[in-house]
């Protein structure tokens, strides 16, 4: 028998034994991300302490370099995985649609994005706010944002009339609007409320008509 090589027909441990590695790390960085989210609902999005963050998984400040480079890295991570859950929650816009279908998807649209930014406040902050000196998210994570706009807004863009401007509108009405619960009234729904208003007087704006 030759020395070095593996039997004939069977693989080579090497393959294996990576991916076991592979796994064991994605898994070690879910972990992290998921008690970076416990702490930053207990003390706020700018309370995250890497000292806390490690204790909170059982290891040292420095083993975090071996799955992030950099808090910054963290805060991208959540980024990322912040708006890939907003795209779970949101609405999907039928090819076949109508004026009538349009209308409806932006009332519908409006308020999951409203429950989904009131439903986790530092969340809200990491993905609207600017927040953190000196964050921006990476070009990977920033196309997730752009991708869950885009389905957002998705009804809109299918009114030739709707302008770009338009849609800044639409977006800066429905954030304040957030930002009034969570100020105001968190775990109500005084803002909540008032969203379908919202929603056609920004309707009837955009498209120049008056909605029923």
């Amino acid at each position: 028998m030759t020395t070095g090589s593996s039997p004939s027909g069977t693989d080579s441990p090497t393959a294996p034994s990576e991916s076991r590695r592979a796994r064991r790390h994605d898994a070690t960085r879910a972990e992290i991300l998921d008690a970076a989210w416990q702490i930053v609902r207990r003390d706020g999005l700018t309370g995250l302490s890497l000292r806390d963050l490690a204790a909170q998984v059982g290891m040292r400040a420095p083993s975090l370099y071996s799955y992030f480079g950099s808090k910054h890295e963290i805060y991208d991570a959540m980024f990322r995985q912040g708006y890939q859950q907003m795209l779970l929650g949101s609405p999907e816009l039928p090819e076949d649609t109508t004026e009538e279908t349009l209308v409806a998807f932006a009332h519908e649209a409006a308020l999951r994005f409203f429950d989904f930014c009131v439903a986790e406040p530092a969340r809200h902050q990491l993905l609207f706010l600017r927040t953190i000196p000196g964050f921006e998210p990476s070009p990977e994570s920033y196309r997730v944002a752009v991708e869950a706009y885009d389905r957002t807004v998705g009804g809109l863009r299918r009114f030739p009339q709707v302008s770009d401007a338009d849609l800044d509108l639409w977006t800066a009405a429905l954030t304040g609007m957030v930002s009034q619960q969570l100020a105001n009234d968190p775990g109500g729904t005084r803002w909540r409320d008032q969203v379908p208003r919202v929603v056609e007087m920004l309707l009837a704006e955009t498209l120049g008509t008056s909605q029923p």
